[in-house]
């Protein structure tokens, strides 16, 4: 049976709040983007800089629920500056048949990181 990556959770176009370097490395994310995207706490992720191109892997820490939090901890704190634009994402292994109709988590935040409300069709 052949198994494959794919994508399993994305925060497309967050907005970097902090840097702290002087924390132990991880990202810190706002609870209410991470149960939209489908990422639980210390779940791996590639975080993503749109505005220098830069790509890290870390792990996720649980933002305070509606604060709005995307805060880079750590060494990737020289990587990221508060206002960069960042899309968070995280993969999964399946099964290739399974795989074809999986549907990813997606969170579209706006501008202050607050969800994007969508209209179901």
């Amino acid at each position: 049976m052949m198994q494959i990556e794919v994508l399993k959770s994305k925060i497309h176009r967050a907005t970097v709040t902090d840097a702290n370097i002087n924390y132990v490395g991880s990202v810190t994310i706002d609870e209410n983007l991470m149960k939209e995207a489908n990422l639980i706490e210390f779940e791996k992720v590639q975080v993503l800089n749109i505005n220098n191109g830069e790509r890290i892997e870390t792990y996720v820490i649980k933002g305070k629920k509606g604060s709005g939090v995307i805060c880079l901890n750590g060494a990737a704190a020289r990587k990221f500056l508060k206002g960069d634009l960042v899309i968070i994402v995280s993969y999964a292994i399946m099964d290739f048949e399974a795989a074809k109709s999986f549907k990813p988590s997606i969170a579209f935040p706006d501008e202050k990181n607050k969800l994007i409300s969508r209209k179901k069709k």
